[in-house]
């Protein structure tokens, strides 16, 4: 993948979540060749499809809280709310995660709730 290329995504991403997220600044940087991955996984998650791109963001945010990711979940909490989330949709979100994946779900989210949804 072209540096422009790498550029232009990385603005996307800033533009569709509301920041640049660092696992994408050092991928495109040192591993461009993965990086194309990035490019189609980000336009499907962040398009209005069947399922508008909030809920998509939603769901992502269930799926890396149920695997125990503490960063990934503040950068989805982040995405979300840059995708319109209202706080009472991002906590009903994680009453999913606590019927799916228990207290450990929810527990990983603490710290991004603390930064975000003052």
């Amino acid at each position: 993948m072209e540096k422009k290329e790498i550029k232009e995504q990385l603005e996307y991403a800033k533009e569709s979540m509301g920041f640049t997220p660092e696992i994408m600044q050092l991928i495109g940087g040192e591993a461009p060749e993965w990086f194309k991955l990035y490019k189609a996984s980000d336009k499907a998650m962040w398009t209005d499809t069947a399922l508008p791109a909030k809920i998509k963001v939603l769901m992502g945010l269930a799926v890396v809280a149920g695997r125990l990711c503490p960063d990934c979940v503040e950068m989805q909490m982040k995405s979300a709310l840059n995708h319109g989330a209202t706080k009472e949709e991002i906590l009903d979100t994680l009453g999913v995660v606590f019927v799916t994946a228990g207290a450990p779900g929810v527990n990983v989210c603490k710290g991004a709730m603390k930064k975000l949804l003052k």
